[in-house]
This record gives C-alpha cells, structure tokens and sequence, in this order.
C-alpha cells in the first residue's frame, strides 16, 4: 500500500506539494550579520517551517560550511550571499522569491 500525502491526499509517487511550496509567496531574505569577534554569518529568512531542517542540510553540504537553523530562520556560518542564493535555486526555489539584503 503506497502512502499517502498529508496536505493534498494525492499518493507521494505523484505528489507535489514540496514543489508548490518552494514556488509559493514566501519572501526570502538573504542577509549578513556581525557576531562576536567581528565574524560574519549569513542568515536566511522565510523558508517554509516543515522544510528548514531539510534545507539547511542541503545547503551546509552545498556550501561546505557549519550552520544551524534556530528561530525559523537558517544561520551559515560566514560570508555566502551570493552562495547562497545559487544554492537555493539549486534545490528548486525561484529567483523572484529570493531578497538580498
């Protein structure tokens, strides 16, 4: 017996939700900010809260660097703005969606 989609009762073989999602409204805010010792890390804000811990994977191992999501939002550690935001039209989200600070 195949499962079944929870948001849209469709079998997951021809669910797309998660793609719906990631071409959704949300706003997307790539942004850098000073912590201590004057390190920088990049935090990205308004991904969905059912796929940030999914995310924040995909784009540590993009990225080759440490981050953690904390507060609904994905923090990276040091500078990868414009990384970022070629590692998230990678994993599928729209550039019109996408907001560099």
């Amino acid at each position: 017996m195949t499962d079944i989609c929870p948001k849209c009762g469709l079998p997951l073989d021809i669910c797309v939700c998660s793609i719906l999602d990631k071409e959704g409204e949300n706003k997307i805010k790539v942004y850098l900010k000073k912590v201590k010792f004057k390190k920088l890390i990049t935090i990205i804000d308004g991904i969905d809260n059912s796929e940030i811990v999914e995310v924040t994977k995909k784009l540590k191992r993009i990225l080759a660097c440490g981050g953690t999501s904390r507060n609904l939002s994905i923090e990276l550690q040091g500078d990868h703005k414009k990384d970022a935001v070629k590692a998230l039209l990678t994993i599928g989200y729209k550039e019109s969606n996408i907001d560099v600070v």
